[in-house]
């Protein structure tokens, strides 16, 4: 015992301590001094997308809001600033793979989850078969849109559609093909898939909030018998369309103004 503490109190024992002691707190003064921050504060959205005005979705009519009652599913979902609205286009034909839409947006801030819901994974958990999945290139209608939103808003959005196999319930089953669309929001940037938010989150050093927003979304028909869904290219005309009525309403009624947030937290007080 006498020989363990007689090591401890050595001169070189000491000095060694001092200096690691020494290194850890400018190590956490430098990070300091640079504006560095490694925990995240939350971001609240400008309002609730539970309080979306339905009438600026015009021509959509919104026929249904879901809310999740099940705890244990909410829970893990992560998160509980979402909507989850069924969507219809009364300007398309009635039998059209694009006359619905289920629209599904989930936010989360502060310290979030490295995005752990993507529907790659949860639609094959729902029994469906993933065949593939690509970029798609999504043209953006900005002309009527207000100038300060309109420059937030890339002519272009990059999007996710990813294309399942889904099995029908009947005497006869049989197999279609449906796709599932989505993209991200993260820290005032668009981003088109979990990797590409990931390293926008990751990246994130000197602001004191974080945050990423998913939009997901599918088009569907109702037919004679069954349930119609578009191809590839009715996908690319519906979502263009989709995207250039929400996008404005997120950005100027929901979404947090990124840069002017980050503007007040760097501004001497």
């Amino acid at each position: 015992m006498r020989s363990a503490s007689r090591s401890i109190l050595t001169p070189s024992f000491l000095l060694c301590s001092g200096i690691l002691a020494i290194a850890t707190v400018s190590k956490e003064f430098s990070i300091y001094q640079m504006g560095v921050y490694f925990s995240k504060s939350p971001l609240p959205l400008k309002a609730s997308f539970e309080k979306m005005d339905e009438a600026k979705l015009a021509p959509y009519i919104v026929q249904k809001k879901n809310r999740i009652t099940n705890r244990d599913v909410l829970d893990s979902l992560g998160t509980e600033e979402y909507l989850q609205w069924e969507l219809e286009d009364p300007e398309v034909p009635k039998d059209s793979p694009l006359r619905f839409c289920s629209l599904f947006i989930t936010y989360y801030t502060g310290n979030p989850d490295m995005v752990p819901h993507v529907p790659d994974e949860c639609y094959v958990g729902g029994g469906n078969r993933k065949l593939g999945g690509e970029i798609l290139q999504i043209p953006i209608d900005k002309i009527s849109m207000p100038e300060n939103i309109r420059r937030l808003i890339p002519d272009t959005i990059g999007i996710q559609s990813i294309l399942f196999s889904q099995k029908s319930q009947g005497l006869v089953p049989t197999e279609k093909e449906l796709r599932v669309q989505y993209f991200f929001k993260t820290n005032g940037k668009y981003a088109s898939s979990r990797t590409e938010t990931r390293a926008i989150l990751g990246s994130n050093f000197f602001s004191p909030y974080s945050y990423f927003c998913k939009v997901e979304w599918k088009f569907y028909g109702i037919g004679f018998s069954d349930v119609l869904y578009p191809d590839k290219e009715q996908v690319v005309e519906g979502s263009r369309k989709l995207l250039s009525i929400l996008l404005p309403i997120l950005e100027a009624d929901h979404w947090p103004d990124w840069e002017k947030t980050n503007q007040k937290s760097t501004s001497p007080s």
